[in-house]
């Protein structure tokens, strides 16, 4: 650029021609070019090799709430399903600090170096508050996690258990057609998740600790009456002579239960997932129900109701999501709960009222 000022006319006087000036962009910066979309043969294929990163990819497409990727993930569910079944899917449910998580890391490990493919899915809490989850579960599983075989995948309940356990199915059938010969479904502790869990997997594990008070208090009829089998943990140290009389406690208590609709006799065994003893020993009464229950046939009956059940719960999920995302509904909902609020009408009748009005608007 020419600056007059430099004219000889002016001497003594000097401007320079200044800086050049800098990028507004730090020319050492790298950007990550957008991944690409993978097609339904793709995510299938990479899934059938044993792919985890796409395995990982095609989970996060089934949790997904968008109507496009729902859409692409049913469809590599659908291919994967010819693929699926060949699991023992075993479910755990437990009090607040029974050791849910150790137990997982100590004998998913042992399954592991015993040549088992091992798959983990875990449902996390999520905060009422921020509906934000920890999803900690790789955290608490250091050494499980860096084994070769093995899929660790928590995700987060975010308010609605039903549509998480629906998602957690599908991504059972995604784990298995990957070749995980072993699913564990961890629940995120004794509570509403455990029909759910106990809906998906053909053993429910019950794990329990002594040292607690009456420790036949702590569990609900419901949760004993639905399990397979129970393992008293943390049975080390001076807690081995509590352990040993919750056993025989447990063991009384299940005597008194109707017997169960497979005709197998649940269980009681203790065991130290910081010590690893007893651990083989719980492996061991998963096994023998798997094989007796196949005997009798009531392994794929099971299976059967399960995949029923699922399909009446998907039906009722999604007629719930479409109610509520409705235009007219959402519109006069407001009102409605304005009107409840205020004692005008009650909760039966302004329900029943956007119940007529939706299908209504479904018949025109």
């Amino acid at each position: 650029m020419h600056h007059p000022e430099n004219d000889d006319q002016y001497k003594g006087l000097t401007v320079n021609a200044g800086v050049k000036e800098a990028p507004t962009v730090n020319p050492y910066t790298t950007f990550r070019r957008k991944k690409r979309l993978l097609t339904v043969e793709e995510y299938v294929r990479g899934i059938r090799e044993g792919d985890v990163s796409i395995l990982g990819q095609a989970v996060t497409l089934v949790e997904s709430n968008l109507d496009s990727d729902q859409e692409i993930a049913q469809k590599v569910i659908e291919a994967c399903l010819p693929y699926s079944g060949n699991s023992v899917r075993l479910g755990i449910t437990g009090v607040p600090g029974a050791g849910k998580s150790t137990f997982i890391e100590a004998l998913g490990t042992e399954l592991a170096e015993n040549g088992k493919k091992l798959a983990v899915l875990a449902i996390d809490p999520s905060s009422e508050r921020s509906k934000g989850s920890i999803l900690g579960d790789k955290t608490r599983m250091q050494e499980l996690s860096s084994a070769k075989n093995a899929f660790i995948r928590p995700s987060p309940s975010a308010g609605s258990l039903g549509g998480v356990a629906r998602k957690t199915r599908e991504t059972i059938v995604l784990c298995e057609a990957a070749g995980y010969d072993t699913v564990f479904v961890e629940t995120v502790g004794v509570g509403q998740s455990e029909t759910a869990a106990h809906s998906m997997v053909d053993f429910f594990l019950l794990l329990q600790v002594t040292g607690t008070g009456d420790e036949l208090q702590g569990i609900k009829r419901g949760i004993m009456e639905m399990a397979d089998g129970i393992a008293i943990n943390k049975c080390d140290g001076t807690n081995r002579d509590k352990a040993r009389v919750a056993k025989a406690q447990f063991k009384n208590a299940l005597m008194l239960f109707p017997p169960s609709e497979s005709g197998w006799i649940p269980d009681v065994t203790t065991c130290s997932a910081i010590e690893k003893t007893g651990i083989w020993d719980v492996w061991h009464m998963v096994e023998d129900y798997i094989e007796y229950t196949k005997k009798t046939g009531y392994f794929d009956l099971k299976r059967t109701r399960q995949a029923k059940y699922w399909m009446q719960e998907t039906i009722n999920n999604t007629l719930l999501r479409h109610f509520y995302g409705n235009e007219q509904i959402a519109a006069r909902l407001q009102e409605a709960e304005q009107k409840v609020l205020e004692n005008k009408v009650s909760s039966f009748t302004a329900a029943n009222q956007l119940l007529n009005d939706y299908f209504k608007g479904l018949e025109n």
